[in-house]
């Protein structure tokens, strides 16, 4: 009865979206991830920091990709220092595990994720995904936005950055 109910609201959450973004979000689904994303507005970090670790022309590629994107504001959530660190060229590799973590290979919907307890990203970890409090969470970030339709996968907003374990 709780997943049927959080299915729910996660299914009017998207048509809400939907909805909301009218025409908007049909042109997003004219454009892959990235310019998805670039055209939102909020992703600007993301975007800065797929650039750095060279992903752009892959999440860019055919895919299909799902991607749990954190916001602007879920970077700066991060400790002072943290995002300017890594976008640094040494730590390409550190910054290139952080965001394949954030990528699950297929389009995964918002009425899947619900179904499922964990989900193996490119990164080759696995994200632990829960409903807690009628909220979708992917380790430790809430869902805030779903469904986000591109030409190449899907897009689900998270509201704080995705750390790999160390390996």
């Amino acid at each position: 009865m709780v997943r049927r109910n959080v299915v729910g609201m996660v299914m009017a959450g998207a048509l809400a979206l939907a909805v909301g973004a009218g025409s908007s979000l049909v042109r997003a689904q004219e454009k892959d991830i990235v310019d998805t994303a670039v055209a939102a507005g909020s992703f600007k970090t993301l975007a800065a920091a797929l650039k750095a670790a060279g992903l752009v022309d892959t999440l860019k590629g055919k895919g299909p990709f799902t991607v749990f994107a954190p916001t602007d504001e879920a970077f700066a959530k991060l400790p002072a220092g943290t995002v300017e660190n890594l976008l640094k060229p040494e730590n390409k590799a550190q910054l290139t595990a952080i965001l394949t973590y954030h990528v699950v290979p297929g389009a995964v919907m918002a009425s899947q994720v619900t179904s499922l307890k964990e989900a193996k990203t490119v990164n080759g970890q696995s994200l632990k995904i829960a409903v807690k409090d009628g909220a979708v969470m992917i380790d430790n970030a809430r869902v805030v936005k779903t469904d986000i339709g591109a030409t190449n996968g899907v897009i689900h907003v998270i509201d704080a950055v995705l750390l790999p374990a160390a390996k």
